[in-house]
């Protein structure tokens, strides 16, 4: 697997569609932080490690309102073919800040408001709406 970020994201794009309550997805640190973003910014219930298998796993609990899923739209924005850098000013906002963009930082993998206010720029991970 050439992206492992990707991958999970693609995850829960599809388990969303098919209107699951929970999705697996192979554990990294990475990917953890990524979904503590998540749950902070409320696009996911939460997630719980699970080691009952041969690798260690991560299981996504997912959110939905009236139906529909609460994520719309997920995006990765730097993939290992094109890493994407922002300053701190340039750093996108989301469908005029209604979304996220996640940001990998010298101080840890935060949303884009965090990143604002912590004065640091980074590699953007992905946005999500």
């Amino acid at each position: 697997m050439n992206d492992p970020l990707g991958d999970m994201l693609t995850r829960i794009r599809n388990a969303q569609m098919r209107g699951k309550s929970t999705v697996r997805t192979p554990a990294s640190k990475l990917r953890a932080w990524v979904l503590d973003v998540l749950t902070d910014e409320g696009y996911i219930r939460g997630y719980d490690s699970v080691a009952d298998t041969q690798h260690p796993e991560i299981e996504i609990s997912l959110k939905y309102f009236d139906g529909t899923p609460v994520i719309r739209e997920i995006k990765r924005v730097s993939k290992p073919g094109r890493r994407v850098y922002m300053s701190v000013g340039d750093i996108p906002s989301v469908r005029q800040g209604l979304g996220v963009s996640i940001v990998s930082t010298s101080k840890g993998v935060m949303s884009d408001a965090a990143a604002r206010s912590a004065n640091v720029g980074g590699e953007v991970l992905c946005t999500v709406f």
